[in-house]
């Protein structure tokens, strides 16, 4: 419920997309980002700082797209946050000795070092990967196809490497673990790319 709850700005984004444009979207998206952390607040949930990053992301970004009509910024933001996710990962982990994801997930799962430190280095991959491909995207189709691509795109492909890198790493998993604590790790390394 809190996954399908945190891809409410991103749905909206879509509808607005279709109903008028790209910049009545990007309007909407901002104002909805703003929402969801103002109801994150009122029930008590915790704001985490990523939150507050992509928020700020969203806002100057957004902003720059509505005041110059240019919709390049919106396009830039989606590769910016995936950078930043590439970046926080490899910098924790080479420049600071911690892994986030270790940090992340490690009451749930159990894993040697040398497995984290693969799985940490798949993921900055892969955030690479998507911040390539999103400007590769952005800025060699119409603009409908990028959008189709950031919604859907995007999100079908941050789960499926989810599922695929859980898999991967699931023999170095005890086997007495509990079976739902492993199902719903799935579902949290997925929300990492709900913001985008």
């Amino acid at each position: 419920m809190v996954a399908f709850f945190e891809y409410i700005p991103l749905i909206i984004f879509f509808i607005f997309y279709k109903m008028f444009d790209v910049f009545i979207a990007t309007g909407a998206l901002i104002v909805t980002s703003a929402l969801h952390l103002v109801v994150m607040k009122a029930t008590g949930k915790p704001i985490l700082h990523r939150h507050w990053i992509f928020f700020g992301l969203i806002a100057v970004f957004g902003g720059l797209t509505i005041f110059f009509h240019d919709d390049t910024f919106i396009k830039w933001k989606v590769s910016i946050i995936n950078g930043f996710f590439a970046t926080a990962l490899l910098v924790s982990n080479y420049g600071f000795k911690k892994n986030l994801l270790k940090g992340f997930m490690a009451e749930q799962i159990q894993l040697p070092e040398a497995i984290w430190s693969k799985f940490n280095l798949a993921w900055a991959g892969f955030f690479i990967t998507l911040a390539i491909l999103n400007l590769y995207v952005a800025f060699n189709f119409e603009q409908e196809i990028w959008v189709n691509f950031k919604v859907f795109g995007l999100t079908i492909l941050t789960f499926v490497f989810a599922i695929v890198s859980i898999l991967s790493i699931y023999k170095y998993i005890p086997q007495d673990a509990d079976e739902n604590e492993k199902e719903n790790k799935i579902v949290s390394v997925s929300d990492i790319n709900n913001d985008k």
